[in-house]
């Protein structure tokens, strides 16, 4: 049968993995799998949030609301941008990934500008809906560009992938206003800012008053819940919304009942704040431990973070993906997530850090 090839490929982070496991099974060594994207210093534990969900409700047994139920969108207003009145600007989606591609199929757009370094997948989405991409050296260099970049959409992912880089907020505000007001469209994709902040943060408020900005967001970083594939797409302008409300319920029907109801209860229960206080402070802790130690052992590339620091789930450092791979530590080079700087970049790799602080050291003093 004739097929509409996408011209995208399978995730180079898959593959690592499917070798990883092969290795394990070859020489009977465990790897260590750094170069997944999940929070691993500890899970959430969700025994007590869990207790309080009735499986038999008719909501959970039914065809949930195609925008999302009502009193998570509420929630999530009320968490990420302090008002409930931005429930009518929020849709839950079955992840991030849903999310951006569902922006990204929407916005008319010719291309889409990525940072140099980037998550390989926003390319790949980009191309799968036919949108052109181009890049970008630095934000100072956005903003030297703005006037070339009407017509465009620009991303901005905060901290970032895969250097894990964190700028000032009130600066990445202000680059943000100047290229909404030139009528360029930002999306800030967001899906490991809440690991180190909560509802005292007031960055997604001020976005959300920008008429040009779309926000994606997950919970699989801020709450650990990968597995569970639910976020949300935060849009004010209406058209916009409307016909992203229209797609959503085409692509999905709906999410999934039990991973709404979940993140509800994280978010607007004492018991659900507990886990996710508890959850987020171990996580941050040992995020904090595994960057300070590479930074002691001479292993992170400071030479990345010269205008920001490093803040993300993950960090750049000075080895290369097989170097790493034959200390039995699973990594991504860098020069997978960047088009046009592969060859200056091929003795560095990406690391997850949100990883147990005794197994990264156990791994890495053999570096």
């Amino acid at each position: 049968m004739k097929i509409r090839e996408s011209g995208a490929a399978l995730s180079r982070i898959v593959q690592i993995g499917s070798r990883l496991a092969q290795l394990e099974r070859e020489t009977g060594e465990r790897y260590l799998a750094f170069n997944r994207g999940v929070n691993a210093v500890v899970g959430i534990d969700l025994r007590e949030v869990v207790a309080g969900i009735d499986f038999n409700a008719r909501g959970m047994q039914t065809y949930p609301p195609a925008a999302g139920m009502p009193d998570l969108r509420e929630a999530i207003a009320a968490e990420y941008f302090g008002d409930p009145a931005e429930a009518a600007h929020v849709l839950v989606t079955a992840g991030g990934m849903n999310a951006l591609d569902l922006v990204l199929q929407t916005l008319d757009v010719g291309r889409l500008y990525l940072p140099a370094y980037h998550w390989g997948s926003y390319g790949h989405i980009a191309t799968i809906r036919g949108v052109g991409v181009g890049e970008y050296g630095s934000r100072g260099e956005l903003a030297e560009r703005i006037d070339e970049l009407c017509g465009s959409a620009v991303l901005l992912c905060d901290p970032g992938n895969p250097l894990g880089e964190k700028y000032d907020d009130n600066e990445q505000l202000a680059l943000v206003r100047r290229l909404s007001d030139a009528d360029v469209a930002v999306i800030v994709d967001c899906p490991y800012r809440r690991v180190f902040a909560g509802a005292e943060d007031g960055f997604y408020a001020r976005l959300a008053r920008m008429p040009n900005v779309v926000i994606t967001e997950s919970f699989s970083k801020s709450v650990g819940l990968s597995g569970q594939r639910i976020g949300f797409v935060h849009a004010s302008d209406p058209a916009l919304r409307d016909e992203l409300a229209v797609r959503l319920m085409y692509c999905t029907n709906g999410v999934n009942a039990f991973a709404q109801q979940l993140v509800l209860r994280l978010l607007a229960t004492s018991a659900g704040r507990r886990a996710v206080d508890r959850f987020k402070l171990a996580t941050q802790e040992g995020i904090a431990r595994n960057i300070a130690y590479l930074r002691g052992r001479g292993l992170l590339a400071t030479e990345f973070y010269t205008e920001s620091e490093p803040r993300g789930i993950f960090v750049i450092v000075n080895r290369s993906e097989d170097e790493l791979l034959a200390r039995r530590i699973g990594s991504v080079g860098l020069s997978f997530f960047t088009r046009s700087r592969k060859a200056e970049v091929s003795g560095y790799a990406r690391v997850c850090v949100s990883v147990p602080h005794d197994d990264f050291v156990r791994y890495f003093s053999r570096v």
